[in-house]
Formats: C-alpha cells, structure tokens, sequence
C-alpha cells in the first residue's frame, strides 16, 4: 500500500502467565526468551521491510518505554502511545486509532500483539499486505491459524463463505476457549482457525464501530481529541481509570458487520503467553526437555522445562520428573505441572491480593 498503512505495536502487557521473569518493570516483550533478540525486538524485525520507523507506532505503559526505545533506538519517542493503565486490547486500539489518524487521515492500522513468534516474517508480510487491501475496502480484518492440535489455551474463529477471490473469508462467530472435546470438534470441522490477535482495519472504520458499540469509551475518546495540544498521558488518566476493561475480541469483533479473516498457514506462528509454549517453538532434548540453565542436571526426566534467569551459580538437579515447569529467578522459585502454565496469573493475583508486590 502507500503511505496509509501503520503498524501498532500492543506492547503494554504485564505477561503474567510467564512470571516470576516476566514482571511490572521487565514483560515478557522486553525478555530474551527465544535467543537474542526480545519478543519485542522480533515484532519490530518482522516490520522493518515494509514500514520506515515513522510508521510503526507502539502502545504501552510509561514504564516501560525507556526499556523499549533502548532495544529499537530508531524508533522516535513520538511513536510511543501511552496508555496511563491496562484497560484492555479495545481502549488500546481506539487510542492508537487516534494517533493514526492524526498522522494520516486515511490510515489503516494492523494491530499486532508484542509477544508472538512468527518463523516466516516475509509470508507474514505477503498477508498483511492482503489484509491491508480488504481492510481498504471497510472490512474489520482478522489472521486465522489454521489449527495444530485441539488446543484449549486459543480462542477460535469460526469460518464462513468465502469472499470472492480474494482468499478470505466472512467470520461467522469468535469462540472463547474451549473444553477439550470442543476443540476437538472445531479441529476436525475444518473450519475453525486459532485467533491470532493480529487484526488489520481503517482507523475510522474502528473508531466507528467504537462508537457503536462501546460509548463510554467513544466518549472518552472524544474528550482526549478535545484536549487543548498534543494531549499527554497525564491528562489522558483521569477519563482513562473511569473504563471498563474489554478486549476488542468480545468488546468489538463479536457482534461487528464485515468481518473477514485471512488464513494464514505456514506462518510458524506462536503465541507466547505461557510457559508450556516455549516448548512448541524451542529444540528440545531426546527426552522432550527444554533446558535453558545456566547449570542443570536432569536424570530420568521427560518433556519438563528448567528455565533460570540472571547469573545464579545455583546447580538445578532434577530427577525423576515428567511434564513439569521448573523456573528459578533470584528471589522466586516456580515449580508446576506444565499443563497449568495458564493458571500461573492466579499466583500474581494471590501476591497482589496479600502485597506481596516485591515479587511482581
């Protein structure tokens, strides 16, 4: 496309499911979790060929902007949209709308989560392109993984007709996390797809639909536009701490008209919201463990992961241990079953819910 086209970074996520590393002043977008490069690093690479640095905007807390602009410097500070507390995915987006259509009033935003993996960063692009021409045309744009397994961590999308030959299709329902005999159903129909979180529309076509759809938010949104100058995120927190928190899936997407969703296979695509997804994208061992310590010893042991972050000269020893989560930081200890890496946030909960925030 031409200049119309932005990118929003969402990287303003406490990452909760991957604490005791990912924490309120390190997420998990800002770790070194699959090599060299952070997840937020990898989300801006991935960019980089089809959008000049004035077109990547990024969502996230003034907290974390410094660590951010310290592992992407080309990124001006004027691309950070603040947003003074989580509200969720939609009050992000209609914020970063704002911002998009003040740099160009015809704009058409992709709005990409900060921590996914994609192995494929140039078939991603091809799609995006794609994507970015249907939502030209005011259809509200959704990338659908085709299913691995009968996952029950993913919400699902649930495929219609096809819309010409364009190779997309209309979305006939978003589908929450399922049971597992659910997700069995939905991966042998063949036509559900994961939910990416990857959505691609016109900045007005969203803000519209905010205004249908959630008008306390709309009106929100209005009364920043109506701030005297460039509005700053302390002026932005007084209306802000007065919303809801809703995600753009349940709060937009679900009863919203034309909408389509691209498939995207081959993409190698993972989210990496929690500890078991590690294993999905890292090699293991013959054993299925995943060993990223600096000094471990595993006897007998399957399909576990020993993780340990900073310098600890602490020797990890396992022994005898299958399907299990094993993660040392310097003041934390986690140790779970690897099927009940989802429910590591009802930790963080527990702590906040005692004031235990040392370790958050």
């Amino acid at each position: 496309m031409a200049d119309e086209l932005f990118a929003v970074i969402l990287a303003g996520g406490g990452g909760t499911r991957l604490w005791p590393v990912s924490r309120r002043e390190s997420p998990k977008q800002a770790l070194r979790l699959l090599g060299e490069r952070t997840l937020f690093e990898m989300t801006v690479d991935r960019l980089r060929p089809m959008l000049p640095p004035n077109r990547i905007l990024v969502v996230s807390a003034q907290s974390q902007v410094a660590t951010l602009r310290e592992q992407v410097p080309e990124l001006p500070e004027e691309a950070f949209v603040i947003e003074p507390e989580g509200r969720g995915t939609a009050s992000a987006i209609g914020l970063a709308a704002l911002a998009c259509q003040a740099r160009h009033s015809a704009s058409v935003m992709a709005c990409l989560p900060s921590d996914h993996f994609i192995a494929d960063n140039e078939r991603f692009r091809s799609l995006l392109g794609r994507a970015a021409e249907l939502a030209a045309g005011d259809e509200l744009v959704t990338f659908g993984i085709p299913p691995e397994y009968a996952a029950t961590g993913y919400g699902y999308i649930h495929r219609g007709e096809a819309i010409g030959a364009t190779g997309a299709f209309r979305v006939q329902a978003f589908r929450e996390k399922p049971a597992a005999k659910v997700a069995e159903g939905y991966l042998d129909s063949g036509e559900h797809y994961w939910n990416s979180g990857m959505f691609v529309w016109k900045s007005e076509r969203i803000l519209a639909e905010i205004e249908r759809q959630m008008p306390a938010l709309h009106i929100c949104l209005r009364r920043i536009l109506s701030l005297p100058g460039q509005w700053k995120a302390s002026e932005v927190a007084a209306l802000w701490s007065a919303l809801k928190s809703e995600t753009v899936d349940y709060g937009i997407m679900e009863h919203a008209d034309q909408v389509a969703v691209v498939p995207a296979p081959g993409l190698g695509w993972k989210d990496i919201g929690s500890w078991d997804r590690l294993h999905e994208v890292l090699p293991t061992d013959a054993h299925g463990n995943l060993e990223l310590a600096n000094e471990a010893l595993l006897l007998d042991c399957k399909n576990s992961l020993i993780y340990q972050a900073g310098e600890s000269g602490r020797l990890i020893a396992v022994l005898g241990v299958r399907d299990l989560v094993i993660v040392d930081t310097p003041d934390v200890l986690l140790v779970i079953p690897a099927a009940m890496s989802e429910r590591v946030r009802e930790l963080v909960r527990e702590l906040e819910s005692r004031g235990a925030g040392q370790y958050l």
